[in-house]
């Protein structure tokens, strides 16, 4: 009977293989050669990165300088995002002691893969000429396709270290186009404000990872503990990419935002908040170790939250006090959420977010959009004028009659939408990468680059370490002298 149940084990519980030699050339080849097909097929320049329509429309507009190509407006917030989506994202991932390569690595990859399916899958929904059949793509476009990318990236915190090169791919393949869908309900059909994408990006990507992490959950992750942790160097780089992330964050506000005082005044918001979560985010850090020590956890991660939940209310008048206040909140709430959620999340939800991105993300991004829905509904002419409430929330055309309330009620419908996909996509694409054809490690070997990098010898390899910063176990440890443990490998 024994040697049937071991039978049956291995047919329907096969061992782990981690040889991706096929799998990944194999999708990174066949889904490049399909971008440059489909490039081929639909995407053109646009208007003013064509040439020759770039002329007509000088000649047309009266247009005397180049500069006036948007271009120039747009592409330093473009360089600022990209180096977000690639630098700060990426360095942010890298606090696990054994998996830098792949926080990184592994970043780059989906960003890369993800900005060109954006292009086409955004195009075909918002920039497709009907009569051409065409998809124009401008500065503008590259800044949306980063956007996009982010979503993914997001949702790839919450599984890192547990999942394969090629899962990562899927993941990024229906993330970008469940991210397409979900904008053009929640920007096109609704009309909602969210130019930094509290809903649309963070909201969305926070939870399409967390409801992916939670289909796949390991309950024999712990056999990978000794690796969950960080030592002192990897923090300092995943402090590196917070910085990058903080300083930035501004930018990727306001890029795609109106000229003039509109992107002027998301800049100052997302400014002051982010000032205010610092702040908030070291005093709850501090009050809650009985020395008062720091945890990076806490600094690398919650002082970003009033950027993330600034995204929506950011190019309302929401006042520069209104700002401090989101940022002050969102710092607690976020600080909370490392030191309470995340276990709770892990023990009694069975949802191992390894970065955390339920309280850096997921949960600020909803409470950004619920804060937009509110300023929208409490908008009044005395503030904007009739002319500035055109032209913030844009009611032109079919929204011309559109009021303040009513609006306030569209942005609250589009949090709703943004998790309703957020949780059925994730779901399903839970469900396909639990197939055991991706590649993905074993419970004990998670967290660690060795699995699919070629790793340099060092003399450190894994011998006693300082663990001490680790997103998803609660550490109330009771010690004397110091709040850390010595563990062995």
């Amino acid at each position: 009977m024994g040697n049937f149940a071991d039978c049956m084990r291995r047919v329907f519980c096969p061992p782990k293989n981690t040889n991706v030699r096929i799998s990944l050339p194999a999708v990174c080849f066949i889904w490049q050669i399909a971008m440059i097909i489909l490039f081929g097929v639909f995407i053109r320049y646009d208007a003013e990165s064509d040439i020759r329509l770039w002329l007509q429309l000088k000649h047309t507009n009266n247009i005397t300088s180049d500069i006036d190509n948007d271009f120039y407006f747009r592409y330093p917030s473009f360089q600022d995002v990209h180096v977000m989506i690639f630098v700060g994202f990426g360095f942010l991932m890298t606090f696990l002691k054994r998996y830098s390569f792949g926080g990184v690595g592994f970043n780059f990859l989906i960003g890369a893969f993800g900005l060109q399916w954006a292009l086409l899958m955004q195009g075909w929904f918002h920039a497709l000429d009907p009569n051409t059949g065409k998809i124009s793509i401008g500065i503008e476009g590259l800044i949306n396709a980063d956007f996009c990318v982010a979503a993914s990236l997001i949702a790839y915190g919450a599984l890192l270290g547990k999942v394969s090169p090629v899962q990562l791919m899927v993941v990024t393949l229906f993330g970008v186009t469940l991210f397409a869908v979900e904008e053009y309900i929640i920007l096109d059909l609704l009309h909602c404000r969210d130019a930094g994408g509290s809903m649309v990006i963070h909201c969305f990507g926070g939870y399409y990872g967390l409801t992916i992490s939670w289909v796949l959950y390991r309950p024999k992750l712990n056999q990978s503990k000794r690796l969950q942790g960080s030592v002192y160097h990897s923090d300092v780089f995943a402090m590196i990419g917070t910085l990058f992330l903080w300083m930035f964050w501004p930018s990727f506000n306001s890029a795609i935002t109106d000229h003039g005082s509109g992107q002027h005044r998301t800049a100052i918001n997302t400014y002051i908040a982010l000032a205010s979560s610092v702040l908030t985010t070291v005093a709850i850090s501090s009050a809650s170790e009985k020395r008062g020590k720091l945890d990076m956890v806490h600094i690398q991660n919650a002082t970003l939250a009033g950027g993330v939940a600034m995204g929506t209310a950011a190019e309302f008048m929401i006042t520069p006090y209104g700002a401090l206040i989101v940022g002050f909140c969102t710092g607690i709430i976020s600080t909370f959420g490392y030191l309470f959620v995340s276990p709770f999340l892990e023990k009694y939800l069975k949802i191992q977010d390894t970065c955390g991105v339920h309280n850096l993300h997921a949960l600020p991004g909803m409470l950004g959009g619920f804060i937009g829905a509110i300023v929208a509904a409490a908008a009044t002419e005395e503030v904007y004028s009739r002319e500035g409430l055109i032209e913030t929330f844009d009611f032109e055309g079919k929204f011309a009659d559109r009021t303040v309330g009513t609006q306030g009620g569209f942005q609250a419908a589009g949090v709703c939408v943004a998790i309703a996909f957020a949780v059925v996509g994730g779901a399903a694409v839970g469900l396909i990468l639990r197939l055991p054809i991706w590649g993905d490690p074993a419970d004990d070997n998670c967290f660690d680059d060795e699995v699919y990098w070629e790793v340099p010898e060092d003399d450190e390899g894994i011998l006693p370490v300082l663990e001490y910063n680790n997103h998803m176990t609660h550490k109330r440890q009771d010690i004397s002298e110091s709040n850390f443990s010595v563990e062995q490998s």
